[in-house]
């Protein structure tokens, strides 16, 4: 549950990794979103030649019902190793197909926006988008191909959404592990700080020139050493605030244009204006301050406006905070209680920048305008 078992990595080595998944399997049923399944049919179509593989419909998430039609598609193929090729949610589909089959899977991310391809838990969605649950899995991926090529042709946009998600490691996981002494636990924790002064450090080159060095050393940072901390500090490295503000977001319509990361790195900055309100701290308020410049320079979203939320109802954005506090929620690994209440406070004022509301109507804008002034 640390890492998979083999990691290939390289540009076009996806037309090259025919041997080691026929070593897993001889009918592979490749699960893709359909752009994905599109962009890697060239590199696919040679390493699978000496296969008889077989393509479920494509998808774009991971729910019951998705996953019921999956299991249908691989017993009709018969197949003895799953492929997903895709975004987070079809590498959560596909890692969970074959977990509850009992065959290996094969991760071949297509853009670097989550550590998906890399860890052992896929998050399950309802049909509509929104956050269920989560299911923890008994082992990484048998293996993973990062093909730069095939991440390259992935938007900009979901490479910098996988900064944001990257960064959430360290943030979260120095809360939830606490003063543990766990020799892994430490250094899980120690890999999430290189983690985020690595995408400090490299993302302005990274971004400025697609498909150079940087970029590749950010890509590898996003996709595969955020996935390292989750798999050294296992429960003990949590989701916290950011995570749980993002499963909260997803139960809003307006948001399932929202990318993953750009919700989670949005949570960030709840979760240390939390901090700050709860237990004074001036580290979570400078933290905050150095990442609010970050994201200026990269265009992660500082506000519930810069994700398009700005106008959602006041009421629905109550009930997001109100299911990203239940009784379940990574929320409450922070050192410290917290209530619908006091989590809509942060939501609507992670930045303290006020922004004047376009009417009087009680929309998350004008909630955003009130909180300012106080």
């Amino acid at each position: 549950m640390v890492a998979p078992a083999q990691v290939q990595r390289g540009a076009g080595i996806l037309s090259e990794s025919g041997r080691a998944i026929a070593a897993l399997g001889q009918r592979p049923l490749l699960i893709g979103g359909a752009q994905a399944l599109t962009q890697a049919s060239s590199l696919l179509n040679s390493a699978l030649a000496d296969t008889t593989a077989g393509t479920a419909a494509p998808i774009a998430d991971c729910s019951e019902g998705i996953l019921a039609r999956l299991h249908r598609d691989r017993e009709q193929h018969q197949a003895d190793v799953i492929i997903g090729v895709g975004g987070g949610k079809v590498m959560d589909a596909a890692k969970l197909v074959a977990h509850q089959a009992g065959l290996p899977v094969v991760t071949i991310p297509s853009s670097a926006a989550t550590c998906a391809a890399w860890t052992a838990l896929s998050n399950v969605y309802s049909d509509s988008g929104a956050f269920l649950y989560d299911v923890a899995l008994d082992r990484c991926p048998d293996l993973l191909i990062l093909d730069y090529d095939l991440v390259a042709t992935a938007p900009q946009r979901t490479l910098i959404a996988g900064i944001g998600d990257a960064l959430a490691k360290w943030y979260e996981g120095s809360v939830s592990s606490g003063n543990s002494a766990q020799t892994l636990v430490i250094a899980a924790v120690q890999q999430a700080r290189v983690l985020r002064d690595l995408l400090l450090q490299k993302t302005p080159a990274a971004l400025a020139e697609p498909g150079g060095e940087a970029w590749r050393e950010v890509v590898d940072a996003c996709v595969l050493l955020a996935g390292v901390m989750g798999g050294l500090g296992g429960a003990q490295c949590r989701t916290v605030a950011a995570h749980a503000v993002h499963n909260g977001l997803t139960h809003l319509t307006a948001s399932h244009g929202v990318l993953h990361g750009e919700k989670v790195a949005y949570g960030i900055l709840v979760q240390l204006r939390l901090e700050e309100i709860a237990q004074q701290s001036s580290l979570a308020y400078s933290a905050r301050q150095q990442l609010i410049q970050f994201y200026n320079a990269t265009g992660l979203p500082k506000t519930l406006a810069d994700m398009g939320l700005g106008d959602v109802p006041v009421s629905e954005l109550q009930q997001a905070a109100t299911i990203a506090c239940q009784p379940s929620s990574d929320i409450h690994h922070l050192p410290f209680s917290v209530t619908p209440e006091a989590l809509m406070a942060a939501l609507v004022s992670p930045t303290a920048i006020e922004m004047k509301a376009k009417s009087s109507a009680p929309t998350a804008r004008s909630a955003i305008a009130t909180a300012a002034q106080t």
